[in-house]
């Protein structure tokens, strides 16, 4: 029985730090059969522990609680990078954009290489930044969130609603066939929602994790030629998104 919750505590410590693990690592770190280690992930996911995948296990995500910017900012950046690339050529010069608050949007700010663009935002993080590089920035006012620096509530829904976008390049939390686009923030959801309106066309920013993912809140449905969804190269979970991959 010790030598079981023992097992039981070691899954649950890999799951904090990796998110994802395999039944191979498993077996590997406790020295334990094939066997042993299916019946300890049936045994977790029975107690709501973790969700069992082909070959292994994963997180269970709170659906209502995002993550901190400063983590957010140190996963996936080679991911990141790869689409921010991407996601800055798809503006031209004069365009006027919205970049939503968050990392990946973060991370195109230094591809974007075009002459006088307009930028609106609600990412505090992302001001620095665009200033530093001549570029002509309005930040939406409003509550500022502590976990993502994002500008949220009445007065930054009021000052959203005045402009209208060439481009919106946002960020979501989950894509997901039945349930869309979302976050776990409903006033970040509602935030989103406005600037994807107020866009021409949108496009959502979304590494491999966020794929077959749903969080509390509910940004907008996926709709051909409105939603374009950007994603890293080495993302194996596209096959039902195709038709509203860039």
């Amino acid at each position: 029985m010790v030598l079981t919750i023992k097992r039981h505590e070691t899954i649950l410590n890999l799951l904090d730090a990796h998110d994802v693990i395999s039944l191979q690592l498993l077996m590997d770190v406790t020295a334990s059969s094939e066997s042993t280690i299916r019946r300890d992930l049936s045994t977790l996911e029975k107690e709501g522990k973790l969700i069992r995948v082909h070959g292994g296990a994963k997180k269970i995500t709170e659906k209502h609680r995002d993550i901190a910017f400063a983590i957010k900012s140190t996963t996936k950046v080679e991911e990141k990078n790869e689409m921010a690339k991407i996601a800055a050529l798809q503006i031209k010069d004069h365009d006027c954009i919205y970049l939503d608050a968050g990392s990946s949007t973060l991370a195109m700010i230094p591809y974007l290489m075009q002459h006088h663009i307009t930028v609106v935002t609600n990412g505090a993080t992302h001001v620095p930044k665009l200033v530093d590089k001549g570029i002509e920035v309005y930040m939406i006012g409003g509550f500022i969130k502590t976990d993502t620096y994002a500008s949220i509530g009445v007065q930054a829904i009021e000052n959203l609603k005045q402009f209208r976008f060439d481009k919106a390049f946002m960020g979501a939390n989950g894509i997901h066939e039945t349930y869309g686009l979302t976050t776990p923030d409903i006033e970040e959801a509602y935030i989103k929602q406005i600037a994807v309106n107020c866009a021409q066309k949108s496009y959502f920013l979304l590494d491999d994790s966020k794929f077959e993912e749903y969080t509390f809140a509910k940004i907008c449905d996926l709709e051909q030629d409105k939603t374009i969804i950007i994603t890293n190269s080495k993302n194996d979970k596209t096959k039902p998104f195709e038709k509203y991959l860039l």
